[in-house]
């Protein structure tokens, strides 16, 4: 049987770039060695990317840009020497069937890169260039699942760069305090801040845009945080159940997400009747409003009092560490992350 030959990369030129390459390792161990040849491309943090030959246990602790071995690389668009090309002394060419991008934020699940696997014309895992970039922005995204006309969102002021500070009077009678303040384009909860006065939101504004040029500030929802896994397959969309974030902060932020103890994440929490049903519903009209492919996680809140279940945001390419929520909801679900990965090589697809 001929293994079909698969090119990883991690890394990237982002805020994310060490949780992809921790993300990362859960492909490294579980994709098939028996059914695929598995080639490694490590993009460093300023941008340069190398195929990687060395030792996989250096990747997380991010000692692989350092080793000797690495070359110098890119991925070929050229029709007469398509594939990832090496910038050794003889240009050696690698044929590709599919490429697993395991990149967090900007310059990975933007659509920047989907637009190269397009140009390549290589199958890849997850969604395609416009699914990836409107989902990438909060704004957008908003907009779009407003479309669906039955999904309840957090209401929102929309700041763009250069915007004077008017935005703070029209935010505090809109929405009131505390506020969110999230860059439009970032992954992660980067930039992210909860303000609970005009000092707090005009700071939290202005750290967010050195992450975007755009910013929404949004109304606290006051409930639970729930996140469905979405997986595309041959046989159609799988919904998991809801799963449950539970912060050890005041919000679930990058720390809080992947370097606070106390936080946790629960795969079958205890939910009012009829929420399960209703979140996964609502994930499954959203990931198909945005056009989505392969994979996404999408995240809710349930909110105190009411029971109202409130989108919050689509994740195109979730994280995969072993705190990760989406590979242990979809395992409660019958895809256990052996069985998740080959679902994920084998519905990859370009031209989406």
């Amino acid at each position: 049987m001929n293994k079909k030959s698969i090119l990883i990369i991690f890394g990237g030129n982002s805020t994310e770039h060490e949780v992809s390459c921790r993300s990362v390792m859960n492909f490294v161990n579980n994709v098939s060695c028996e059914k695929y040849e598995k080639h490694y491309v490590g993009i460093k943090k300023n941008g340069d990317w190398v195929y990687y030959t060395g030792d996989t246990a250096l990747i997380p602790t991010g000692e692989w840009v350092n080793e000797p071995s690495n070359i110098p690389c890119v991925l070929s668009p050229n029709k007469s020497a398509k594939g990832l090309l090496l910038l050794n002394k003889n240009n050696t060419i690698i044929n590709i069937d599919v490429i697993i991008p395991v990149l967090h934020g900007k310059n990975g699940e933007d659509g920047t890169i989907q637009g190269l696997f397009e140009l390549c014309e290589i199958p890849y895992v997850g969604c395609g260039v416009v699914a990836s970039g409107t989902s990438m922005d909060k704004a957008f995204t908003k907009i779009i699942v407003d479309s669906l006309g039955n999904i309840p969102q957090a209401d929102y002021v929309l700041v763009r760069q250069g915007d004077d500070n008017s935005y703070a009077e029209k935010a505090e009678n809109k929405l009131g305090y505390p506020m969110f303040v999230k860059p439009c384009k970032s992954g992660s909860s980067q930039g992210v801040s909860k303000a609970e006065n005009r000092l707090e939101l005009i700071k939290a504004v202005e750290l967010a845009l050195t992450h975007d040029s755009k910013v929404l500030i949004e109304e606290a929802i006051t409930g639970r945080e729930l996140e469905c896994a979405v997986l595309e397959t041959k046989d159609g969309i799988v919904c998991s159940n809801a799963g449950e974030a539970v912060a050890g902060d005041v919000f679930y932020s990058y720390e809080a997400k992947y370097n606070n103890s106390d936080s946790k994440t629960v795969t079958a929490p205890q939910l009012p009747e009829g929420i399960n049903e209703k979140v996964r519903q609502y994930a499954s009209d959203i990931f198909k409003v945005l056009g989505g492919n392969g994979l996404s996680r999408i995240d809710f809140f349930l909110e105190k009092g009411t029971d109202r279940v409130i989108f919050n945001e689509i994740n195109t390419l979730p994280g995969f560490t072993s705190i990760s929520m989406y590979p242990m909801m979809m395992e409660v679900v019958g895809y256990p992350i052996e069985k998740l990965m080959d679902t994920l090589i084998e519905n990859a697809a370009y031209s989406k």
